[in-house]
């Protein structure tokens, strides 16, 4: 399977122009990710919802991105359309919040793409869950990078069209769930799975591995999703075993980021898929830890393996409790300077903590080693 190139813009070329002017490399950089509830249940509401400067979790999303202030930002969960202006409306009150992003990235994701087959088995077409990935319009629930720095966008490698049947060990054979057609079809990212080169200076290019996985829940005993949760995030482990899709291998410092939807240790979901991709050798896992994650288990969640601390998303009162379901993980020549994760006790930040999402921002900062 070759991946997907996008082609080159004037935006990319500017790009390019850009290096010279960058100047020396900063003495770090901050990179987050936030899955942030910046969706709706149709095309066009949340322009709305962000144009007129009303909305609760739009507000509260614009506080904490101007409170953390990342040079680049993974936003997982945010609607996509083909020009842009959700993106784009975005970018604007974050400027007038004095955080500037002139690099934006988004591509249509798989999230909300028609299929015409029945993908989840209940006898029914058209439905949010038989699209390429849970959607209920085309563009529903994407992703986007937004950064300071100039984005390579004729360098960006999408294997997002990757069929999961073409993943080695893709594990829903013998039989092929719900149908031979259906497998025919259906393709790996529920939404995306993006090699997205940032040009940080005139000498050090970072590449952000950004990806949104399914939950490994809301299906039936075959377990689709969950198998399907463990192979999105086995494919990066094999992307940095230097077995990615179109068979470049991966030189250059990078980072993982974006919603993994599984906890290494506690919810539902393969485990062993996030825990081999943090025990990578070319990965380190920086645990970055809050606050407001160690106080939420200590209000229940007595069955809690993991440390709460490093906890990322709360549903209290239902579902899981809290997990760690967001990830930034730099590569290993990368040195950390920094983490944490947005989740305050107390104060406004902890109320636009709640408005904004379920999910907690996480941000690292990382330096070149030279």
């Amino acid at each position: 399977m070759t991946a997907r190139r996008l082609p080159a813009t004037l935006g990319a070329i500017l790009a390019l122009v850009l290096l010279s002017c960058l100047g020396p490399a900063r003495a770090d950089i901050r990179i987050a990710t936030f899955a942030a509830e910046l969706y709706r249940d149709g095309p066009g509401i949340l322009v709305r919802d962000l144009a007129d400067g009303r909305d609760p979790a739009v507000e509260a999303t614009v506080e904490i991105l101007a409170t953390v202030a990342p040079d680049i930002l993974v936003l997982t969960r945010i609607d996509h359309d083909a020009d842009l202006v959700a993106l784009g409306l975005l970018r604007d009150r974050l400027k007038a919040s004095g955080l500037d992003y002139p690099h934006v990235f988004a591509a249509e994701p798989n999230s909300g793409m028609a299929t015409g087959v029945d993908l989840d088995g209940d006898g029914r077409l058209g439905t949010p869950r038989d699209a390429q990935g849970y959607g209920r319009f085309r563009g529903a629930r994407g992703m986007a990078i937004l950064s300071r720095f100039p984005i390579l966008r004729d360098r960006v490698r999408d294997f997002s069209a990757l069929l999961w049947k073409d993943l080695p060990g893709d594990g829903l054979d013998p039989p092929p769930f719900p149908s031979a057609a259906a497998r025919a079809v259906q393709r790996l990212s529920s939404t995306g799975h993006w090699i997205v080169p940032i040009a940080v200076d005139e000498r050090h290019v970072l590449n952000v591995l950004a990806f949104a996985a399914t939950a490994p829940v809301f299906d039936g005993p075959e377990d689709r999703n969950g198998i399907r949760n463990r192979d999105e995030i086995r494919l990066w482990t094999r992307v940095l075993d230097g077995l990615a899709p179109d068979g470049q291998p991966l030189t250059e410092p990078f980072v993982i980021a974006g919603l993994a939807n599984l906890d290494p240790f506690d919810g539902e979901g393969r485990h062993d898929a996030i825990r081999q991709l943090l025990a990578h050798p070319r990965l380190q896992d920086p645990k970055p830890k809050s606050e407001g994650g160690a106080a939420q288990a200590q209000k229940g969640a007595s069955a809690h393996r993991g440390d709460p601390a490093l906890d990322t998303a709360s549903w209290p009162g239902e579902g899981p409790g809290a997990l760690r379901v967001d990830y930034v993980l730099p590569s290993a020549e990368l040195r950390v300077t920094g983490s944490g994760v947005f989740w305050p006790t107390e104060g406004p930040g902890a109320r636009a903590a709640r408005l904004a999402s379920a999910h907690r921002l996480v941000w690292v900062d990382v330096a070149f080693p030279d």
